[in-house]
């Protein structure tokens, strides 16, 4: 995995090249050499997808629930179990 500084060091090293070349590049071929430098640097980060994000944030908020309901029951549990307080 490439540290977040370590990948914006080299995507500034690579646009600053692009941009400092003998030949002026044209729009389009800027635009497709600096969407291939950013998947690149992209596929070296530990990234995950938008849908498998929300997949996760999905099963999360389920076991946060089911962790709660079994808190509860715990609870009502012990308090039947506990002694009176005299």
């Amino acid at each position: 995995m490439l540290a977040p500084k370590a990948f914006l060091d080299a995507l500034s090293g690579h646009a600053s090249r692009l941009f400092n070349g003998e030949t002026p590049i044209p729009r389009t071929e800027f635009e497709s050499q600096f969407k291939t430098l950013l998947q690149s640097g992209f596929s070296k980060l530990d990234l995950v997808s938008r849908e498998e994000f929300d997949s996760q944030m999905t099963v999360l908020a389920r076991t946060r629930a089911r962790l709660e309901a079994l808190e509860a029951k715990v609870a009502e549990m012990e308090a039947r179990l506990a002694p009176p307080v005299e």
